[in-house]
C-alpha cells in the first residue's frame, strides 16, 4: 500500500470512496464527499495533508487534515476520515493517521481536533479535547470531541474551536 498526497485525477474516486465509507455509518450526515470538495475551495485546505492509501492501483482510503484556530492558537481538524469499506479493518485507517500525523509533526503543527468514535481514536493518542483545554461544542458529547498534542513543548490550549465555515459550525 502506498500513502500519497491526493492528486487532481483522483477527485472522482475519493469523491465515490468518502460516499461509499460513510453509507452505512450511523453518525454520517451523507454530505462527508460534499464537504472534501467544498474544503479543497476554502482556504483551511493544506494540500499536502490531504492524502490517500493506493492498493494495486485502487484508492482505499483518504484522510484530509485542514487549518482551524482555538483561541489564539492555529490547530489542524481531521475530517473526514474514510476507507473504502472492502478495505476496512486492515489498518488502512491506522496507516493514514499515522502518516499525517507525522507530516503535520514535520510542519511544526501542534495539535489535531477530531470529532469522531471515542473508540476508535484514542488508539491513536486522541485524548477527549477538553483535556487540552479545548471547549467542546454546544450538542456535542464530549466523549466523541478529542484531540491529539503532536509536540510535547506545543503551548496550551484554551477557549473554543473555530472551524473552517465549510464545516457549518
Amino acid at each position: 500500500m502506498e500513502i500519497r498526497q491526493e492528486r487532481e485525477q483522483d477527485y472522482p474516486e475519493i469523491y465515490r470512496l468518502v460516499k461509499e465509507a460513510f453509507a452505512a455509518s450511523q453518525h454520517a450526515d451523507g454530505r462527508e464527499q460534499d464537504l472534501v470538495e467544498a474544503l479543497r475551495k476554502g482556504s483551511a485546505y493544506l494540500p499536502e495533508l490531504a492524502l490517500v492509501a493506493e492498493e494495486d492501483g485502487l484508492l482505499a482510503g483518504h484522510i484530509m487534515l485542514t487549518r482551524a484556530g482555538v483561541g489564539d492558537a492555529p490547530v489542524l481538524v481531521l475530517a473526514p476520515l474514510s476507507v473504502r469499506p472492502e478495505f476496512q479493518r486492515q489498518g488502512v485507517g491506522t496507516a493514514l493517521m499515522e502518516r499525517a500525523h507525522e507530516i503535520a509533526r514535520a510542519r511544526g503543527e501542534e495539535y489535531i481536533l477530531v470529532l469522531g468514535s471515542e473508540e476508535y481514536y484514542p488508539r491513536a493518542g486522541y485524548r477527549p479535547a477538553e483535556e487540552l483545554g479545548v471547549t467542546v461544542p454546544e450538542g456535542i458529547p464530549s466523549a466523541n470531541f478529542m484531540a491529539l498534542r503532536l509536540r510535547e513543548d506545543a503551548e496550551p490550549l484554551g477557549g473554543t474551536v473555530a472551524y473552517a465555515p465549510e464545516f457549518g459550525l
